[in-house]
């Protein structure tokens, strides 16, 4: 379950999220396909939230999707992510946000390899990787 939800005011949300990180997270914008630096990331960790920190996916469940944005098969937790019906672009896709700050993250879509058969296509700008700490 997602943690206590972040609410602040846009001119908040402007003082510590880059231009693109607030188009992205705020706006419900995209990034262009392709140009995301997670899109590539093999390694082992967690990503999170850029706005608010709330842990969004694991490393674990991230596949190469050729879809151009970092693709994961299952959020972290259900409750950390939340969906919204999307019926911009003249089509009807789900939109996921973060369950913690409600930011735009990207779309879930029904074509992701087993065991979900779910694609969670996101964008890098609304990301942090965090590779794990060592002992």
């Amino acid at each position: 379950m997602a943690e206590k939800k972040v609410v602040l005011s846009e001119e908040e949300w402007k003082k510590f999220l880059t231009p693109e990180q607030y188009r992205v997270l705020r706006q419900k914008g995209t990034e262009r396909p392709w140009s995301g630096k997670y899109i590539e990331t093999k390694k082992q960790g967690t990503y999170k939230c850029a706005a608010c920190g709330n842990v969004l996916f694991m490393s674990d469940t991230k596949f190469e999707s050729d879809c151009g944005w970092p693709s994961f098969t299952a959020p972290a937790a259900y409750g950390n992510v939340e969906f919204k019906l999307d019926m911009t672009l003249f089509m009807e896709r789900t939109e996921v946000v973060c369950g913690k700050c409600g930011g735009h993250l990207g779309h879930v879509f029904d074509d992701g390899p087993p065991p979900t058969g779910k694609r969670y296509c996101i964008n890098s700008e609304a990301l942090v990787f965090e590779e794990p700490t060592k002992p």
